[in-house]
């Protein structure tokens, strides 16, 4: 479940850190065209010594060989902080170091909106920061991220929109959080094969917040049941509205690190579905890596069970987690989910056209069906189809839509085919 990555820059304050005065004033131009504050510091020392007063929703563009003290040693100061800022990562280096160091990043739970080559394309990192402006929605919505913990679209949040208990209660209870549906088409056929379902809320005051907005606060507060079970529910019910029209396809929904420590999960889904008369093998509960890392041998239990209920299961986000091989074959999935970070460079990278091409030989390799989240243009598309990838999710296929513009959509694609 993808973010993996949505951050809303709420304080309009963007931090530029940069060794050279040039890059400074030239981002410095780039951040104030978009209306935002800019402070600049070529002197991470200099940065690092007023980090008690940033403000929460700040985003800072690092690079990484800053001199005397580096990027890597700024995120790990940030790190500390409770709400830490938003990072562009930027850097003159390979491909390899900037993706190391956003893997460090995200494993000390912060959030990279980007990682930048120098020199910079200036409307790429302008498109960067706007699409996290305050009432915009980021580009890789209905995308897989990080940590993107459940029933999500994007990267772990550190969004600091100080939402309450009682509001997320009311919304689960309410009418305001909606399921979309991103379809996962077969690469060989073109067919629509499944869709993942990705909740939003629908708040009166704040507009529509992405998952990554709440579902923090619903693991933190003790709603994760409550919503897991709203979004089932939800899930369990479109699945026999498109049966009744004679679509079957199978629906893919994000679960997190609460849920798979819950004994009693397997049975209440398994309940959901004899009630509703549907083949448990049109569900598939997607688990993140990291969200394997606790407590494993619960985990196991858990997953096992539902394999034996019929329910697939998808590893989630492959390829950004800490999961080893041992684990991967000890619990029974039956999917493999590419991450979006390699799948969306892998046109232009070498290093993440491999990771994903090894990726592709592994699922098949323990007879795992695997899908490519992030397929965005037709390059990618070919690319995936010569690797033999089984299906493929993106913005090349669909963006993520209301129940029922499905059917709709479906017909329009099945008369264009794959453009």
């Amino acid at each position: 479940m993808a973010t993996k990555d949505l951050y809303v820059i709420s304080a309009g304050i963007a931090y530029l850190l940069d060794d050279e005065e040039d890059i400074v004033n030239i981002l410095r131009d780039v951040v104030e065209s978009l209306g935002l504050q800019a402070r600049g510091f070529t002197c991470a020392a200099d940065f690092l010594a007023q980090l008690s007063e940033m403000q929460a929703g700040s985003v800072i563009l690092l690079d990484l060989q800053m001199p005397k003290i580096d990027g890597i040693e700024v995120m790990r100061r940030l790190a500390t902080l409770p709400t830490p800022p938003a990072l562009i990562l930027i850097s003159g280096h390979d491909a390899g170091v900037l993706y190391a160091a956003e893997k460090l990043g995200r494993a000390h739970r912060l959030e990279i909106l980007a990682s930048l080559h120098k020199p910079l394309r200036l409307a790429q990192l302008q498109e960067v920061i706007a699409r996290h402006l305050p009432g915009q929605r980021s580009a890789s919505e209905g995308e897989s991220a990080p940590q993107r913990a459940v029933l999500h679209d994007t990267a772990p949040t550190l969004l600091p929109l100080l939402l309450k208990r009682e509001e997320l209660a009311a919304a689960i209870a309410g009418q305001q959080l909606v399921l979309y549906y991103q379809p996962q088409v077969e690469m060989a056929s073109g067919r629509l094969a499944g869709v993942e379902a990705l909740v939003r809320w629908q708040h009166p005051e704040r507009g529509e917040l992405l998952p990554d907005c709440f579902i923090p606060l619903a693991e933190q507060e003790g709603l994760i049941g409550d919503l897991t079970h709203w979004v089932m529910n939800q899930v369990v019910q479109q699945i026999g509205t498109w049966e009744k029209a004679g679509l079957r396809v199978t629906v893919s929904a994000n679960i997190s690190a609460n849920n798979i420590t819950s004994l009693t999960l397997p049975e209440q889904l398994s309940t959901l579905l004899s009630e509703h008369r549907l083949d448990p093998t049109r569900l598939t509960l997607e688990v993140t890596e990291s969200a394997l890392m606790g407590e494993l041998v619960t985990s196991l239990d858990i997953l096992t069970r539902l394999r034996l209920k019929g329910i697939r299961l998808s590893i989630d986000d492959f390829g950004t987690g800490y999961s080893s091989l041992s684990q991967l074959h000890r619990v029974p999935f039956t999917e493999l989910k590419i991450d979006r970070t390699f799948v969306t460079t892998m046109a232009q990278d070498s290093e993440a056209r491999s990771i994903v091409k090894t990726c592709v030989l592994l699922g098949h390799e323990l007879d795992m069906q695997v899908v490519a989240e992030g397929v965005e243009d037709r390059a990618t598309w070919d690319l995936l189809t010569d690797l033999g990838c089984d299906l493929a999710q993106g913005y090349h296929i669909a963006r993520a839509m209301p129940g029922e513009e499905i059917l709709p959509w479906l017909q329009r694609w099945m008369m264009a085919g794959v453009e």
